[in-house]
């Protein structure tokens, strides 16, 4: 039976979660600007930040992953976002496998997986240089609604400095972002009981068909559907 669970990391802003298996009809990961890393089966994966609704693959198994708030898992990983956009890459693809061993070789038999994996994550992120933080600045001003243009003059950036460091750091550019953290201010609103027409308005769409038009292109169901799954 498909189970799953998290609970904050002690990375800042980060989670660990852990599950079992995967259910048939289970509702699509949906996009939300964040990446993952992911150990099943022995194996370290890497979950790029996702633009549409991915759907896993059904059936049983373990799993255990680490997933970092938007904008810090390149500078923990050392690989561009964009580089793995829409993509579930093997970790050993984009690290010598060595140094994939050396790092995560705990996990495997450890009786708290996730655990050992956030370890190995820590154990990393301690070794490379700190996200800047200006990065957390943009999710900020763009999960608040300001438009582009905004951002990057508060950021003292030109639009195309802003688009180049939000490839690298979100996997696309500050549009899309901004589009992703609007989808999941609007579900957080509805789940929480907001009528959709008042939903749409709060979270910066211009109206309930606006709304139910975005969460279709971005998750390929509607509000209610996604509603009815609580996904």
């Amino acid at each position: 039976m498909a189970g799953y669970r998290e609970r904050r990391a002690r990375l800042p802003g980060a989670v660990v979660w852990a599950r079992t298996g995967v259910a048939e009809f289970e509702l699509p990961v949906l996009p939300d600007g964040c990446m993952d890393l992911i150990w099943t089966a022995g194996r370290v994966v890497v979950a790029g930040p996702d633009t549409v609704a991915h759907h896993p693959d059904p059936g049983g198994g373990e799993f255990a992953g680490f997933r970092f708030p938007p904008g810090t898992a390149p500078a923990v990983l050392g690989v561009p976002a964009a580089e793995v956009r829409d993509r579930r890459v093997d970790l050993a693809e984009l690290w010598p496998a060595s140094r994939v061993r050396a790092l995560f070789a705990g996990v495997d038999d450890a009786a708290d997986r996730p655990a050992a994996l956030e370890a190995a994550v820590l154990r990393r992120a301690a070794e490379r240089p700190a996200p800047d933080p200006a990065l957390g600045r943009v999710v900020a001003a763009l999960d608040a609604g300001h438009l582009v243009r905004y951002v990057a003059e508060h950021a003292g950036w030109t639009a195309r400095t802003l688009h180049r460091r939000s490839l690298a750091a979100f996997g696309y550019g500050p549009k899309t972002l901004a589009r992703v953290l609007r989808l999941q201010r609007g579900l957080a609103r509805a789940r929480a009981g907001v009528p959709l027409a008042e939903t749409a308005v709060g979270a910066g769409y211009a109206d309930q068909a606006h709304f139910t038009r975005e969460v279709r292109e971005l998750t390929g169901l509607t509000p209610a559907g996604l509603l009815r799954g609580r996904g």
